[in-house]
């Protein structure tokens, strides 16, 4: 995730273009830059590093003068934090100069396409693709060349457009990352997000997927995918400051759940191609992958939990023993590893220093590793073999929801490519297994809009001691990440069991009103679970259900039940877990807790 602005006033640009930028910090902040016509020329200024870096290199902004222009904090995905990687990307001639958010997933074969016509890249990113395509479609008329730029890339994008021939107009258009237009009394805006404007003006009108906005300092037009013109309304916004920065949500954490389904779209749609998954960047040939006879897991926190669920998808679907270890164990047992195992390392912010120091102690005694991680750049990215980035952008709120998303999705993709290499997966088989990996982000949105009943459910809860949740198989594994949300961030004591041990000593908490969560998805087991579910209930818990559709006869065993959308057994955990966040979430706000920062943790854990 990425953001973006743009301005055409009266004005000097560059001011404004840092302004807006380090309001929309929070969505990159690996690398910086701002692209200002003076005049003459079109320049750009870029940096590596925080905003600040680039502030500094252009006295903030006073050496680039101009009225118009463009900005951008990236988030890499394509490409490492450098300075050709950052954005503007210009033409070979540096007559258009592009800025973008969101993914072009076949810039690959645009980027070919574009060599074979003569055209020179000299960064690693989709983006340039763009500043490439525009320039080969370009014949006087800059809506022509963006329509038919639309019609060729396929993916998501919001761009911020500049043509030196035209140099009293800002052209921006998007398909499913954000973009807003502002119109102020001395000049127009594009940006990713409201905070960007709002010292500008409160007058904004949000730009619908493959609609062109047309800025010039005193008017703004909007086109359709066709040139056509369009009427649209804009809406005053009321928010301050810092909620705007929160979209309008009330807390981070609130709307990094509602992105969800975004963050999943993002990690999945570029590695599927045409009912195939296609992880590039893995480069394991099919041989190296049969060769694989160990996976190890090897994580801290929710990340390791996302590894549990891994275990039970792996040894199913490929076949393939998994172990999963809790990094800050895993160096100080003195592992067995051997030559044939692929040890996965995952982590949010690729900088967890446990989890950093087992990737170092498999690397020193030859072992292959793989980092899934989201932060581009970071020290497990770097120094794993391969590295499979979650494109979840920028998580602010400690409490992890959006990333653990994206992280279940990876990992989902390793599986199904392991076992197809194995010759595990019959082609129909294959194909539903991908149909419902495509459905899961609507469910999930579906799966959000009910968040008022959780609430009100949740609001029961706000005064609750204990907590245990209990599950069998996968189910276990979401009860594991349920009950670690309610903790961290309600500071309500919670714990997770799988539900067959509940005889082995936990049963003896169960007591009159003691809230259990029961996980219940896994269709072979519905028996075995509703009986341990009957058991805490007979013993006075009041028993909360999450079960599949249709799963009626659950009603019978459990006090309150929510239903989730029917997918393969699987990928539950991507459905599952989304009423057990809202519900942390819910009793957090309840109680009065920082939900964004609670006490004692670190979004980042870098050290032992």
């Amino acid at each position: 995730m990425c953001g973006i602005v743009g301005y055409i006033g009266r004005q000097q640009a560059a001011p404004i273009l840092l302004d807006g930028l380090s309001k929309l910090e929070y969505r990159g902040y690996d690398s910086a830059g701002i692209a200002v016509y003076d005049g003459t020329q079109v320049n750009i200024k870029k940096a590596v590093g925080k905003l600040k870096v680039l502030s500094e290199l252009t006295h903030d902004g006073a050496m680039m003068p101009g009225e118009i222009g463009i900005g951008h904090t990236r988030w890499a995905t394509h490409g490492t934090p450098t300075k050709e990687n950052a954005h503007p990307h210009y033409n070979k001639e540096q007559t258009i100069a592009v800025v973008h958010n969101g993914i072009i997933e076949n810039y690959l074969k645009l980027r070919n396409k574009l060599e074979s016509k003569g055209y020179e890249f000299v960064s690693e990113t989709d983006t340039e693709t763009v500043a490439h395509l525009l320039d080969y479609y370009y014949d006087g008329d800059p809506i022509e060349a963006i329509t038919k730029v639309i019609h060729r890339v396929e993916g998501s994008y919001a761009l911020g457009i500049v043509f030196l021939e035209h140099p009293d107009v800002l052209y921006a258009v998007r398909k499913d990352s954000p973009l807003i237009v502002g119109q102020g009394k001395d000049g127009n805006l594009i940006a990713s997000d409201v905070p960007a404007v709002l010292k500008y003006t409160r007058e904004v009108c949000y730009i619908q997927n493959n609609e062109i906005a047309v800025l010039k300092k005193d008017a703004i037009e909007f086109f359709g995918i066709d040139s056509e013109p369009l009427e649209k309304e804009f809406s005053h916004i009321d928010w301050d400051a810092d909620a705007a920065e929160k979209g309008g949500y009330e807390h981070f954490m609130l709307k990094e759940m509602n992105e969800e389904p975004k963050t999943v779209r993002d990690t999945l749609n570029p590695r599927i191609v045409e009912n195939d998954v296609v992880i590039e960047e893995l480069g394991m040939s099919d041989e190296e992958i049969r060769e694989i006879k160990q996976i190890r897991i090897v994580a801290c926190g929710s990340a390791y939990h996302t590894g549990v669920t891994a275990s039970y998808v792996f040894e199913e679907m490929a076949r393939i023993p998994v172990a999963v270890e809790v990094a800050s164990e895993f160096r100080y047992r003195n592992p067995i590893l051997n030559p044939t195992d692929l040890v996965i390392i995952v982590s949010q912010s690729g900088e967890t220093a446990d989890s950093l120091a087992a990737l170092r102690l498999c690397k020193e005694q030859g072992i292959q590793t793989l980092g899934i991680v989201n932060v581009v750049g970071s020290s497990i990215a770097r120094e794993a073999d391969r590295v499979m980035y979650t494109w979840a952008g920028p998580e602010i709120s400690v409490a992890t929801t959006k990333a653990y998303s994206a992280q279940l999705i990876a990992l989902y993709l390793l599986s199904i490519k392991f076992a197809d290499v194995k010759g595990l997966l019959a082609k129909e088989e294959k194909k539903e297994l991908i149909n419902d990996l495509k459905k899961l982000p609507d469910q999930i949105e579906l799966l959000l809009h009910n968040k008022e009943n959780i609430q009100k459910f949740a609001t029961r809860y706000i005064a609750a001691k204990d907590v245990f949740f209990i599950g069998r198989g996968i189910d276990y594994a979401i009860s594991l990440e349920g009950s670690l949300k309610l903790k961290e961030i309600s500071y309500i004591h919670s714990e997770a069991y799988a539900a067959g041990e509940l005889k082995h000593g936990t049963i003896s908490l169960i007591e009159e009103g003691t809230l259990v969560a029961a996980v219940i998805t896994q269709q072979h087991l519905y028996q075995k679970t509703i009986s341990n579910m009957v058991e805490v209930k007979s013993r006075g818990a009041f028993v909360l259900a999450v079960t599949n559709e249709g799963n009626t006869e659950v009603e019978k065993a459990a006090d309150y039940v929510i239903y989730v959308p029917e997918t393969s057994h699987y990928f539950t955990n991507s459905l599952a877990i989304i009423p057990l966040q809202l519900f942390s979430y819910y009793v957090s706000v309840g109680k009065g807790c920082d939900v964004d920062k609670p006490r004692n943790l670190a979004k980042s854990v870098t050290v032992e």
